[in-house]
């Protein structure tokens, strides 16, 4: 959607170029925590890559950016008179407490919805700026990865991940396209040198050619696909039960962030953990309703709780083992097929015993 009232044949409605200084003053203003601006131009060597990924079958069956690189690769198709695009990133990173028995973890940004928040506040600094803008958080529509290292938000990890200074990756990126001017920010000349903690630390080697993912082979992909998880990647999931956040637990860059906030409270509502037994038996639609800022296939929660099977078939908490026959025996596939996994695993945990 588009906002504000500038157009192309009235430039004086646009205002004057905005200096660097200015926008970070602003963003701090509306909660930013690191903003950076370039001009919109395509984005030719990202839309090369995408086409020699997908060549290779990188993506799986993962659409997203990928799926409309002539779009998503070039700020001018976003809106007429576009002039710049303004990258920001806004930091997710809370201290958590471990899964307790009969519990799976959540990647650190699904525990509370920073998307929205960074939505808003682009908003906001779009209405401070003045001009014709859009903004896109979350959005297939535009790369926001290759935008925030155009404009010094961040450089390109060994993992793929766009790693900030100050709270490294551990932050979500979104885009304001704007009629307006803003003095362009330079890009960070840094990279992760010599480290390959992330590539050594993927249990699956999703990450085997360092900066290219290999979703085939990616915990998280596996976690958001409607292909049934091989069993393989199952038990790799450990208790994990949407996501991953291996490749960034180890990365160095993100041990600031870390050690600043350890001790403190996690802010109400953030969800760290999920009881398993409440996955298994929840209504899918109620799933739904409480986890609509996850993606899902066909947004169908049935692989939310697909996802709740696989990681009860590694936990080993005896107390799910009815809940996993109860699934076994239905006629759903999505869900009969794991439990069946699950339950042969746990079986292969406990000689001697019956699951």
């Amino acid at each position: 959607m588009l906002h504000g009232a500038c157009v192309a044949d009235e430039p004086e409605r646009c205002g004057p170029r905005m200096r660097a200084a200015e926008l970070k003053s602003l963003a701090r203003e509306v909660g930013i925590d690191v903003i950076g601006a370039a001009p919109a131009a395509p984005y030719e060597r990202t839309k090369a890559a995408i086409a020699e990924r997908r060549r290779r079958g990188l993506f799986a069956d993962m659409h997203f950016t990928m799926a409309r690189p002539e779009v998503s690769c070039n700020p001018h198709h976003l809106f007429d008179g576009a002039r710049t695009v303004i990258s920001a990133a806004l930091c997710y990173f809370d201290a958590g407490e471990s899964p307790a028995e009969g519990e799976a973890k959540l990647p650190r940004y699904a525990w509370r919805d920073r998307y929205q928040d960074l939505r808003a506040r682009l908003d906001q600094l779009g209405r401070r700026l003045g001009g014709d803008y859009r903004v896109l958080v979350d959005d297939n529509d535009h790369v926001d990865r290759e935008g925030a290292a155009r404009a010094g938000v961040g450089f390109y990890g060994k993992n793929t991940m766009l790693i900030t200074e100050r709270f490294g990756s551990w932050v979500v990126l979104g885009t304001l396209v704007t009629t307006g001017e803003v003095e362009p920010s330079d890009p960070l000349e840094l990279d992760c040198g010599e480290c390959s903690l992330c590539i050594d630390a993927c249990p699956t080697r999703a990450l085997d050619e360092p900066g290219t993912l290999d979703a085939n082979r990616c915990l998280s992909y596996w976690t958001q696909s409607r292909k049934q998880i091989p069993e393989a990647y199952a038990q790799e999931l450990d208790n994990q039960v949407y996501g991953c956040d291996i490749c960034q637990e180890v990365c160095p860059w993100n041990r600031p962030i870390e050690r600043e906030r350890s001790g403190a409270p996690a802010p109400a509502g953030a969800e760290a953990t999920i009881s398993l037994r409440a996955w298994l038996e929840a209504d899918a639609a109620d799933l739904r309703a409480r986890y609509d800022h996850l993606y899902f296939p066909r947004n169908d929660a049935r692989f939310l709780k697909r996802n709740a099977i696989v990681v009860a078939g590694n936990v080993g908490d005896d107390a799910l083992v009815p809940l996993l026959e109860r699934h076994a025996s239905t006629a759903d596939p999505v869900l009969q097929e794991p439990a069946k996994a699950s339950l042969a695993r746990l079986r292969g945990k406990r000689p001697g015993k019956t699951a």
